[in-house]
C-alpha cells in the first residue's frame, strides 16, 4: 500500500489511484474543482495513476499551474473550434502567455473580429458536451509516419524531447499533438473570450509563409473574466504613449524608430529618477563610470556577445575596423578594471553605470517605451572573491528592493534562471554560481521561483518581478553572477598570500531600461505621478488680474522652496484654470484671491479632491517640501 504525502503534510493511503479519484478522495468539492496533479514536482492529467509514494498537490483554478493547464486546454478546444468552421486550417502550435494562451493557424481566408462570435459559439458547444481529453502516445517514429504530410506537427516532432510522442483526442475525433497535461474534460473549461488575431511568421521567420496567431484569454469564472477585461480598458486609458503625447514628455519620429525623443518635461521626471538612483547607489557605496557607445569589433568576441548576441547588434567600421555599438555594457567595465592592479582590500568593488546601448529590434514588436532600439541601462559591476558573494548578492536584493519601494511597487516576486542550452563556460563553473545565487535567497527566507534554462549566456541570474495597480506583471531588476568573463579579459587582483587571483563578477541591474521604467510608470500612476516626480509640482491660479501680484510672489516663494512651479495668469476664469490643471494632471493648485493675499494663505486644491483648504503659504511650503523630500505616493495636508 503507498501513501500519498499532500502539501499540508498530511498522508493518505492510495492503492493504484489517479490523482483525480485522490482529489476525490479528499473531498467532493475538490474533486469538482480539479482540472489537474503536481505529482513529485511533475505536471500531469488527473487520469494520472499515483503508483509509489508520492508528493501530490491536486490543482485547481486558483493555482497558477492550474490556470496554465486550463488556458492551454482552452486553446485546444479553441484550435477545434476554427477547424470545424474553416477544415482546411491547419495547426501549427498553440501555447500559453500570460492571462491566456493562442493558437497559431495556415489559413489563407483570413480569420477577422467579427468571427470571433462564431468561434466562441462553438466553443462554448464543445465545452458544454462536456468530452474527455483522452490521451496517447506512441513512439517518435509511428508518430512521425502519422504525421508525415504535415510540416508543422512534423517540425514539433522533431523539436520534441524524448522518445515517446504524445496526442490528445477530444470531442468528436478532434486530435492534436501535444505533451499536455491538460484538463479532465472540456466542461471544466472556465470562462473564455477570443481576444485578437495578429500575423506571425513561423518560428519567426520572415522567409516563411505569414501565419494567423489568435489570441484568446480564459479564467475560472465568468466574475475574473470580467474583472480582467476591465483591467485592460483601464491598461487602455493608461496607455503611457497616449499620456506621454497628451502631456508634451516625450516623442517617437519616423526618422529614428525605436528611439524616444525626450522632451523638457519628460526630462525633469527622467532627471529625478536618475537622482535618486544615484543618491542610494552612493549610499550603498558604488563609484559611477562611463564608458564608450562603440568599441572594437574584437572586444565583442572577447566577451563572447559576437557569437551569442550578434544577431541583435549594430556595426561600423572606422578606418577600417570593425566596431559595434554596444548592447551591453560589461565589457567596457571589464576594460576599466583591466586599467590598473587591484588588491584584494579594495573588494567589494562597486562599479555603477547608466549606459547607454543599442539592440535591434524588429520593427514589429517595438512598443512605445517598453521596446525600443536604444536605452538606458542601470547596470553594475560587483568584482569580489568567491567569499563575499553572498553578502553581496544580499545587498543588491536589500537596495533593489528599497529602490522598487520608493517608487510605489511594493508587490514583487523573485525567479532564478539556470543554465541555458546556449552558455559559455564549464558545467563547474555554473554549478558553483546557482548554489551561491540560491544560497543568497534562502539566507534572506525568500521564495522564489525556479527557471529551468532560462539564465544569460555568460551566468545564471536572479530576476525580480513588480506589479503594478493593474496586477500586470514586469521583470525588471537582474543579478547575473559571472565566472566567466572575468577570465576571457584576463581579470586578475593581488590576494593576501600575494598570488594573483581571477575575481568574481556580479553583473546587476535594479530598473533595467530607463526607457521602459518611465513606461510602467506613466501607466502605474496613470500620469498622475507622486509630487517628487513631477514635471510641475504646483500651479498658482489668480481668481483675476488683481491677484496676479501675490500669485508672482506666491511662485517665487515656491521657486526659493525648491519647488517646480509655473502660474496661470490668463483671463480665463477660476473654473476653466482649475480644469486645465485637472487635465494636465498637475498635482497641486494654489488658487489665489484677495483673501488670500491679505492673509498671506492660499487656497490648496490636490489633483483629484473634490475639496480644497486654505492653509498658511509658509506652512503649505513646509508640508510640500517634506513630502518631496521624503518622496511619499500621497499628499497630505494633516
Amino acid at each position: 500500500m503507498s501513501k500519498v504525502k499532500l502539501p499540508d503534510g498530511s498522508e493518505i493511503a492510495a492503492n493504484g489511484i489517479t490523482a483525480g479519484q485522490l482529489a476525490e478522495q479528499i473531498g467532493p468539492r475538490l474533486g469538482k474543482a480539479a482540472v489537474a496533479a503536481k505529482i513529485n514536482g511533475q505536471i500531469t492529467d488527473l487520469s494520472t495513476p499515483i503508483n509509489d509514494v508520492a508528493e501530490v498537490k491536486i490543482l485547481t483554478g486558483k493555482d497558477a499551474e492550474g490556470m496554465d493547464v486550463m488556458r492551454h486546454s482552452c486553446a485546444h478546444i479553441m484550435a477545434e473550434a476554427i477547424c470545424s468552421i474553416w477544415p482546411e486550417a491547419k495547426l501549427v502550435y498553440g501555447p500559453t502567455v500570460e492571462d491566456g494562451f493562442y493558437y497559431d493557424i495556415d489559413l489563407d481566408e483570413p480569420i477577422r473580429p467579427e468571427d470571433f462570435e462564431k468561434i466562441e459559439k462553438k466553443m462554448a458547444e464543445i465545452v458544454k458536451a462536456d468530452e474527455p481529453f483522452v490521451r496517447k502516445e506512441m513512439p517518435r517514429a509511428e508518430a512521425l509516419k502519422k504525421l508525415a504530410n504535415d510540416k508543422y506537427k512534423t517540425d514539433n516532432i522533431n523539436r520534441a524531447d524524448g522518445d515517446v510522442i504524445s496526442f490528445y483526442t477530444h470531442g468528436e475525433g478532434f486530435e492534436d499533438l501535444c505533451r499536455g497535461p491538460h484538463i479532465p474534460s472540456t466542461g471544466r473549461c472556465g470562462a473564455f473570450k477570443i481576444m485578437s488575431v495578429a500575423g506571425a511568421y513561423w518560428h519567426g521567420d520572415p522567409t516563411q509563409k505569414m501565419l494567423q496567431r489568435v489570441y484568446g484569454t480564459c479564467w475560472p469564472t465568468k466574475k475574473e473574466l470580467d474583472e480582467h477585461l476591465n483591467r485592460l480598458e483601464e491598461a487602455k486609458k493608461r496607455d503611457h504613449r497616449v499620456i506621454g503625447k497628451q502631456l508634451d514628455w516625450f516623442s517617437f519620429h519616423e526618422e529614428g524608430p525605436g528611439f524616444a525623443f525626450m522632451h523638457p518635461k519628460g526630462m525633469i521626471i527622467w532627471n529625478e529618477a536618475v537622482d535618486y538612483w544615484r543618491s542610494v547607489h552612493r549610499r550603498y557605496g558604488y563609484s559611477e563610470i562611463k564608458t564608450p557607445i562603440i568599441l572594437n569589433e574584437k572586444l565583442w568576441h572577447q566577451s563572447g556577445h559576437w557569437d551569442n548576441y550578434k544577431e541583435n547588434m549594430y556595426f561600423s567600421e572606422i578606418d577600417g575596423v570593425g566596431y559595434a555599438v554596444k548592447p551591453m555594457n560589461c565589457p567596457g567595465g571589464c576594460l576599466v578594471y583591466q586599467s590598473r592592479k587591484h588588491s584584494y582590500r579594495e573588494f567589494p568593488m562597486k562599479v555603477a553605470e547608466l549606459g547607454l546601448v543599442h539592440r535591434h529590434e524588429a520593427s514589429g514588436v517595438m512598443h512605445g517605451l517598453f521596446r525600443v532600439r536604444q536605452f538606458t541601462q542601470d547596470d553594475a559591476h560587483i568584482f569580489c572573491n568567491p567569499e563575499q558573494i553572498e553578502q553581496e548578492i544580499i545587498g543588491v536584493i536589500e537596495l533593489t528592493f528599497e529602490i522598487y519601494r520608493t517608487f510605489g511597487f511594493d508587490d514583487f516576486h523573485i525567479e532564478l534562471s539556470t543554465k541555458p542550452q546556449k552558455h559559455i563556460g564549464s558545467d563547474e563553473i555554473w554549478e558553483t554560481a546557482t548554489n551561491a545565487l540560491e544560497g543568497a535567497l534562502k539566507h534572506k527566507e525568500i521564495d522564489y521561483k525556479v527557471n529551468p534554462g532560462d539564465g544569460a549566456f555568460y551566468g545564471p541570474k536572479i530576476d525580480f518581478h513588480i506589479k503594478d495597480c493593474l496586477k500586470r506583471s514586469w521583470q525588471l531588476g537582474t543579478i547575473q553572477l559571472d565566472f566567466s568573463m572575468p577570465q576571457r579579459f584576463g581579470l586578475v587582483y593581488t590576494d593576501k598570500d600575494n598570488t594573483e587571483k581571477t575575481p568574481v563578477m556580479i553583473h546587476r541591474a535594479v530598473l533595467g531600461s530607463f526607457e521602459r521604467f518611465l513606461g510602467i510608470l506613466i501607466e502605474h500612476y496613470g500620469g498622475n505621478m507622486p509630487l517628487w516626480l513631477c514635471p510641475v509640482q504646483v500651479r498658482v491660479l489668480p481668481i483675476s488680474e488683481k491677484t496676479n501680484a501675490y500669485a508672482e510672489q506666491v511662485q517665487s516663494k515656491l521657486i526659493k522652496a525648491g519647488l517646480r512651479s509655473e502660474t496661470d495668469s490668463t483671463d480665463e476664469k477660476i473654473g476653466a484654470k482649475i480644469a486645465k490643471a485637472h487635465g494636465e494632471k498637475v498635482p497641486i493648485m494654489f488658487v489665489v484671491g484677495p483673501k488670500e493675499a491679505e492673509s498671506a494663505t492660499v487656497n490648496v486644491r490636490i489633483r483629484g479632491a473634490e475639496s480644497s483648504r486654505t492653509v498658511a503659504l509658509n506652512e503649505i511650503l513646509k508640508i510640500l517640501g517634506n513630502n518631496v523630500v521624503d518622496k511619499k505616493q500621497e499628499l497630505k495636508l494633516e
